[in-house]
C-alpha cells in the first residue's frame, strides 16, 4: 500500500501561484508514476500532470502546460506541481495518485492510490 498525503493548497489572486506537495509513504517501490488530478464542482476528475519517477520524465494535459511544473524529490519520496500564472478555472480540488508505472496520456483509471485531496481556490 502507499499513503499519499497533499499540502499546499489555499487562496490566490489570478496571476498568482502555488506550489502543491504530495507526500508518498508506505510501499513507495509501487509508486513509480505520480500524477496530479483536479476536481472543480459538478466536474469530473481531470489529469493535469504526472512524472515517472525512475526516469523524471514529466507529462502535462493541454491546459496547464507553459504554466504548471511538476518535480520531484526522489530522497523524500515527494512529487510537487508547481502552479504559475494561475486563473479562476484552476480552482479546484487538487489529487495526488500513484501507481507502479505510467500509461500513455494521464486518466484516473489509470491510478491505484489516491490522497485525500487540497483545495486551490484563484479568485478574479
Amino acid at each position: 500500500q502507499v499513503q499519499l498525503v497533499e499540502s499546499g493548497g489555499g487562496s490566490v489572486q489570478a496571476g498568482g501561484s502555488l506550489r502543491l506537495s504530495c507526500a508518498a509513504s508506505g510501499s513507495t517501490y509501487s509508486a513509480n508514476c505520480v500524477g496530479w488530478f483536479r476536481q472543480a464542482p459538478g466536474k469530473e476528475r481531470e489529469g493535469v500532470a504526472r512524472i515517472n519517477r525512475r526516469t523524471g520524465l514529466p507529462y502535462y494535459d493541454d491546459s496547464v502546460k507553459g504554466r504548471f511544473t511538476i518535480s520531484q524529490d526522489i530522497p523524500d519520496n515527494t512529487v510537487y506541481l508547481q502552479m504559475n500564472s494561475l486563473q479562476p478555472e484552476d480552482t479546484a480540488i487538487y489529487y495526488c495518485a500513484a501507481d507502479s508505472r505510467c500509461f500513455f496520456g494521464i486518466q484516473v483509471a489509470d491510478f491505484d492510490y489516491w490522497g485525500q485531496g487540497t483545495q486551490v481556490t484563484v479568485s478574479s
